[in-house]
């Protein structure tokens, strides 16, 4: 399945090409429910006009953008046939919920409540109807093949990766690498590699070596190039396909000489300006959800201990700032003044912490910290000094975090469960790096949208 770089993200263009029928679907069935209405009264289909083109397409890209919400974009169905219909479900009855709310808003917007819902009953038929359609026709329709190349702790590491979304069709070890064990997939290398690619059907080689001086077949790769197949080193596979920059294949070189890293005056400025934007549109929507979070602590506690809480973290340039998020574990957390990582079912946390923390309310009053400058409303996450100086000192590139403003969502939050130990804020580091190298405002648009997957379903927190 082949992917498409936007703004120096990797997008599956079968998955966009989805995207883009299902939008033209959803055009369809505003337009059927819009003459079905009239017909279900026996009155007269007025006549067309350019207001109803226009609401078709608004209706159609608030749904697209909905269904990217609750991740029915991404290159797997999660929970199988009966998982995607509840998120195709729950997709559609947000969409609707964002578009009754911005007619409510714009009153010269006719927007019938009878012509919406119709719209959203075909749409989850017309929606269903075609993924079942294009599974049955074809199970790997969206899954694209990769063969590898190579031998070694390297190439087991990539047949192991296997994201969501690829075939791996097998593994062909050079001649130096014989001594390998046999693996289920492994492809003898007895014939030009060109050939091996055909009848695989492969789509792209990995070259899954480590030291490749005189090892690389240089010709029959370029044969395989000439042809049209994408020949990809590991790092490269890893970030397009994982959304990571894998730490123990990062070199200084690869980090000087490869694209991204592109951090502009005018890219800082658009970056400020989006997050204003997006906090005080947040404050307005959610301060009523923010004032029954509050009182709902204060009860909890019987209005004798602080709602909120400060704690110092690290944030852009290494600089110090205290963050604030809703009180969701115990006053007396770390009597003893030791920084702990927070872990699963900490017996630290409240009944109403643990509830904010699962639904990422705490994390609200961070909006202040983004409307004042010190954190951004999308990026790596701030970590406490006492962690910082530890895995700085241990960890090479992780102060490269820093170059960028801290986030009250980010792509490593995304993407990885809640952290608890060193181990795991160095995967996240991997994760924090690739949103350092790609940052754009298409991406942190992207980390939006899924956020709103994982306060949904949960994904990731403690």
């Amino acid at each position: 399945m082949r992917s498409v770089r936007i703004f120096r993200h990797y997008m599956r263009l079968p998955l966009l090409i989805l995207a883009g029928v299902e939008g033209l679907m959803f055009v369809a069935c505003f337009h059927a429910s819009f003459h079905l209405r009239w017909w279900s009264i026996g009155a007269e289909v007025p006549a067309s006009s350019s207001e109803v083109v226009v609401y078709s397409v608004v209706l159609a890209v608030i749904f697209v953008l909905s269904m990217g919400a609750m991740g029915l974009y991404e290159a797997s169905l999660r929970e199988g046939w009966w998982g995607s219909l509840l998120r195709i479900v729950l997709a559609l009855l947000l969409g609707a919920v964002a578009l009754a709310a911005i007619s409510f808003s714009f009153p010269h917007i006719e927007l019938w409540r009878s012509i919406l819902a119709l719209t959203v009953v075909l749409s989850i038929i017309a929606v269903t109807a075609l993924r079942l359609l294009s599974y049955v026709i074809k199970p790997g329709i969206f899954k694209r093949r990769v063969l590898v190349l190579g031998g070694g702790p390297l190439a087991e590491a990539v047949m192991v990766a296997n994201p969501r979304g690829l075939d791996i069709v097998g593994l062909v070890p050079l001649q130096t690498d014989e001594h390998e064990r046999d693996l289920p997939e492994r492809i003898p290398y007895d014939r030009p590699l060109l050939r091996i690619v055909t009848e695989t059907q492969a789509d792209e080689l990995v070259v899954a070596v480590k030291d490749r001086r005189g090892k690389l077949p240089i010709e029959e790769l370029l044969d395989c190039r000439m042809a049209g197949i994408q020949v990809l080193e590991p790092q490269g596979f890893f970030e397009r396909e994982m959304g990571v920059v894998k730490l123990d294949l990062l070199t200084p070189s690869w980090l000087m000489l490869s694209d991204g890293f592109q951090h502009g005056a005018m890219t800082m400025l658009l970056k400020r300006l989006f997050d204003v934007l997006v906090s005080v549109v947040f404050l307005v929507l959610l301060w009523p959800v923010m004032l029954i979070t509050a009182l709902a602590i204060a009860v909890e506690s019987r209005f004798r201990h602080p709602v909120f809480y400060r704690q110092t973290r690290i944030g852009e340039n290494g600089m110090p700032f205290d963050v604030v998020k809703f009180r969701s574990m115990r006053v007396d957390a770390e009597a003893d003044g030791r920084a702990r990582w927070a872990t699963k079912n900490d017996s630290r946390i409240t009944r109403v912490g643990r509830f904010i923390r699962k639904t990422r309310i705490d994390e609200l009053p961070q909006i202040f910290n983004v409307l004042k400058g010190e954190m951004s409303f999308v990026g790596p996450r701030p970590e406490r000094p006492e962690f910082v100086a530890t895995l700085a000192s241990k960890y090479d590139y992780y102060a490269a975090r820093h170059r960028v403003k801290p986030g009250l969502t980010g792509w490593a939050q995304l993407c990885y469960p809640y952290g608890s130990s060193e181990e795991d804020a160095l995967r996240k580091l991997e994760y924090d790096l690739y949103y350092v190298k790609n940052y754009s405002i298409f991406l942190d648009l992207l980390i939006l949208i899924e956020t709103v997957e994982v306060v949904v379903f949960g994904k990731g927190a403690v």
